[in-house]
C-alpha cells in the first residue's frame, strides 16, 4: 500500500464503514491528514494507532486487569459494589483519571461524567476519540441532578452560578469530572477561577458536601442526593449523565455479572428511589459499543 491511505482504503483496512472512520477523524480518534484537500491516513500511524487500541496489543503488552472500579465517584454506585458482594474494588479519584487508567488497563470499569464542550454530548465524544476500537462499552448508570450546595437557608443567595462571585467554594480535584463541568459552567457565565475563593479540594462528592456542612465552604458544586443527606440546601444546575465504560470481557465475568444482578433486584431499585436527584430508569442502556461498524 501507499504511504497514505485513503477513506476507503482504511475502512478496509479495519473492517469498518466508511462512516466510522470519517467519525474518528472528526473525533481525532485515528492520525489522519487533510494537506491535499481529502482525508488521508499515514499507514505508519494508523499501525500504530490500532496496535494501541486494540485489546489484542494492549493484552499482550499488559497482561489481565486487575479487579477494580475506577473513575468518578458516586455514592449509589459506591453502594451498590459493596452491598452487592461482587468483590471489585474501588479506586476513585476522577473521571478524567478514571478514564486514562481504564485506557492502560488498571481497572475493569471506569465511572464517568464528561461533557464534551463541542457538542454538549455526554461521555461518548470523548470514550470514542480516546478509545476508538477498544473492546470496551459504554453503559448508563444514571443521570443526576446536580448544582449548588449551600448552607441551611441560603438557598435564596445562591440562586445562580455567578452569585458565586466572592464566596468560598469547594473544589474538586483536577480530574474530577464535576471540576471539569463546575469550570465549563463558570466560564458559560463569565466566571473566572479568581472571582471565587476555592478552598482545598475535595477527594469524593460527600467530602465536597461535608465542607459545605462544617461551615469550611460557602458552596459546594455537587450532587443533589448529598445536600438532601445532610440536610443542607440545594439549587439546581443541571442534569448530567454518568455512565460506566467497561472492559468488554470483564463484563461477562462473575463479578460485574454479580454486580449487575444486584442492580436489576428490588432492594437496588427500592434504595435508588431514596436518592434524591436520582433517575436510574435507563440503567444497562448502551451509548458506545467499542467493536461496533
Amino acid at each position: 500500500m501507499h504511504r497514505y491511505l485513503t477513506t476507503k482504503e482504511v475502512a478496509d483496512l479495519l473492517r469498518l464503514k466508511e462512516r466510522k472512520v470519517y467519525d474518528l477523524a472528526a473525533s481525532g480518534g485515528i492520525p489522519c491528514t487533510r494537506a491535499t484537500g481529502k482525508l488521508l491516513f499515514p499507514r505508519d500511524g494508523v499501525d500504530a494507532w490500532l496496535s494501541n487500541n486494540t485489546d489484542a496489543g494492549a493484552l499482550g503488552a499488559a497482561g489481565q486487569r486487575p479487579n477494580v472500579f475506577l473513575g468518578s465517584h458516586d455514592p449509589l454506585l459506591d453502594w451498590a459494589l459493596l452491598e452487592s458482594r461482587c468483590g471489585i474494588a474501588t479506586f476513585f479519584d476522577g473521571s478524567s483519571d478514571g478514564l486514562e487508567r481504564f485506557c492502560s488497563r488498571q481497572g475493569i470499569a471506569a465511572g464517568i461524567h464528561l461533557i464534551d464542550a463541542a457538542t454538549g454530548d455526554w461521555n461518548v465524544p470523548i470514550v470514542n476519540a480516546r478509545l476508538g476500537l477498544a473492546s470496551c462499552i459504554l453503559v448508563e448508570w444514571a443521570w443526576r441532578r446536580r448544582g449548588l450546595i449551600v448552607a441551611k437557608g441560603q438557598a435564596e443567595k445562591f440562586a445562580t452560578i455567578g452569585d458565586l462571585k466572592g464566596h468560598r467554594v469547594v473544589p474538586r480535584q483536577p480530574e474530577a469530572g464535576s471540576q471539569i463541568l463546575l469550570e465549563h459552567v463558570m466560564a458559560e457565565n463569565g466566571l473566572s477561577d479568581t472571582d471565587v475563593q476555592f478552598i482545598p479540594a475535595a477527594r469524593s462528592e460527600t467530602d465536597a458536601a461535608v465542607a459545605v456542612l462544617e461551615g469550611k465552604a460557602d458552596a459546594a458544586f455537587g450532587l443533589e442526593a448529598l445536600a438532601a443527606k445532610y440536610r443542607l440546601d440545594f439549587v439546581p444546575i443541571c442534569n448530567e449523565r454518568y455512565d460506566l465504560l467497561v472492559d468488554r470481557r470483564a463484563w461477562f465475568e462473575p463479578p460485574m455479572q454479580k454486580l449487575l444482578a444486584f442492580c436489576r433486584s428490588s432492594t437496588f431499585t427500592e434504595c435508588a428511589a431514596d436518592y434524591a436527584g436520582y433517575d436510574v430508569s435507563g440503567f444497562g442502556r448502551v451509548h458506545f459499543n467499542g467493536l461496533s461498524a
